[in-house]
């Protein structure tokens, strides 16, 4: 049997040997105990995640639960709207705003019984990969409280990953669940771009961003995912279930891809789980198929064109944000220009600013072709890449990140350094393709194990997910 925290917690609660009410209150109390030191959370909404295990309870009671998981905490990043709950997307300049809708993921999960409990801590606006960009609060890793948890999801990862919560919702646009995934040991998806609304996503890159979750295991993950999923009509860009479609596989026949090309500047932690990973597959998983070498060409500019796409659709995206619309307004100002010019400059972190800069650059008149325009040249081959290697193999596997978690200040004083963190994570994003990221076999600090697939084969990559955690289980951190 598949391990699984829900299916465990649902049994317990259906079977009334627990409360909603009272595992919510057994989260509440770790995250009371420990929550100090890892800083995952901005906000605990205590009053109203109480209320709503209160109305689950009764529901269960009556023998009407939403689904089998109704009662389960789940906590949202914070960039995913709710009706009547701030979203700052960890920055001041949304700091105190409101929001009047909810997002569909979050209707989606309510819908099933899942309970809200908070929002979780990330880089402002989603810009960065330490979680050290927050103008709030910086999140550490449950391993090492010296290190980065990863971003700009940090907070959602270290969540789980220090059993305050059994699963949260967190948001990739370049590597943003898969990279703290990787660095707090758990489970990170990012789905087909369509497959999951992103109604209530507040933008960063639209063509990028995507709502996925965070669980200790692909089980659960795969339990949330098709929670997630279907069409909104509501978001112009979400598929209808009609297209996912996927051709049928053997898993002991699978072919796997690996880019070696990519693999070149591994530290040692890193290339020795990983290649115990592809020895175990060989050997117990895919015993009549085979893993070989891909080539992805145009990957080696990923990260310059992921910069250029992700920082010009920032640039457009975060426009509205001007001190009149949403959030703090500037005092003491002479006219609009001012106004605008005060509230953003007193509202935007330093990252924020540096890539609203190079977006606006690179959209600028004279320079749109060479650099935006270019990058999307770019982009669709790197998307062909990935077309042309599924038509010969299942599966495309490489490590989530280069290195084990980085300590804290380690790269905040060189943002080229940090960016290149996301090398292996930024394909998948610009491709459009599902990836997950698995823990490895490690010794002290965790290492990812990423899988790619192609367009809506998520339910490949949580099937072998499974298999590699069931063959290498990994340890708790111990807070």
């Amino acid at each position: 049997m598949a391990l699984s925290i829900l299916q465990n917690l649902s049994e317990k609660l259906q079977k009334k040997e627990i409360s909603p009410v009272e595992l919510l209150n057994g989260y509440l109390k770790q995250i009371d105990a420990h929550d100090s030191k890892v800083n995952a959370f901005i906000e605990v909404d205590r009053e109203f995640a109480l209320s709503s295990a209160r109305e689950s309870e009764k529901r269960i009671q009556a023998g009407k639960p939403l689904s089998p998981y109704d009662g389960i905490p789940v906590g949202i990043k914070d960039n995913i709207v709710m009706k009547g709950c701030k979203s700052t997307c960890g920055s001041k300049i949304l700091e105190g705003f409101v929001s009047p809708y909810t997002a569909t993921a979050i209707e989606r999960l309510t819908g099933q019984g899942l309970v809200p409990m908070g929002r979780l801590n990330m880089d402002e606006f989603a810009m960065g990969s330490s979680t050290e960009n927050s103008a709030f609060k910086m999140t550490r890793n449950p391993y090492d409280l010296e290190r980065a948890p990863g971003g700009s999801s940090g907070g959602s990862a270290a969540a789980v990953a220090a059993d305050f919560l059994p699963v949260t919702l967190g948001s990739d646009t370049g590597g943003s669940i898969r990279q703290p995934a990787a660095f707090t040991g758990i489970v990170g998806m990012k789905p087909t771009y369509g497959t999951v609304s992103r109604y209530g996503l507040i933008a960063f890159a639209s063509s990028l961003d995507q709502i996925g979750p965070f669980t200790k295991y692909a089980s659960d993950n795969e339990i949330i995912y098709n929670m997630l999923k279907g069409l909104d009509p509501k978001d112009s860009t979400s598929v209808p279930e009609s297209m996912y479609k996927i051709k049928p596989y053997d898993v002991k026949s699978l072919k796997i891809g690996v880019p070696r090309s990519l693999l070149e500047n591994l530290s040692p932690e890193v290339k020795k789980s990983f290649d115990q990973v592809v020895d175990f597959l060989q050997k117990e998983v895919i015993t009549n198929g085979k893993i070989v070498d891909v080539d992805l060409p145009h990957q080696k500019y990923g990260i310059a064109v992921y910069y250029l796409t992700a920082t010009s659709e920032a640039s457009a995206n975060l426009a509205r944000f001007d001190g009149v619309r949403y959030g703090n307004r500037a005092k003491d100002v002479k006219d609009l220009n001012d106004l605008y010019e005060k509230s953003r400059t007193q509202g935007f972190g330093p990252e924020v600013k540096r890539r609203i800069l190079l977006g606006t650059y690179a959209l600028s008149s004279g320079y749109y072709d060479a650099f935006y325009g270019k990058a999307q040249k770019t982009r669709a081959l790197i998307k062909r890449d990935y077309v042309n290697a599924f038509e010969n193999m299942d599966v495309i596997l490489m490590p989530t990140a280069p290195s084990v978690p980085f300590k804290l200040g380690e790269k905040t004083s060189d943002p080229v350094e940090m960016y290149l963190s996301d090398v292996l994570t930024v394909g998948a994003s610009l491709a459009g393709i599902p990836a997950i990221s698995v823990p490895g076999p490690f010794e002290k600090l965790p290492v990812g194990i990423q899988l790619q697939g192609n367009y809506f084969s998520e339910s490949l990559l949580f099937e072998l997910s499974q298999k590699i955690q069931e063959a290498f289980p990994t340890q708790a951190p111990v807070l």
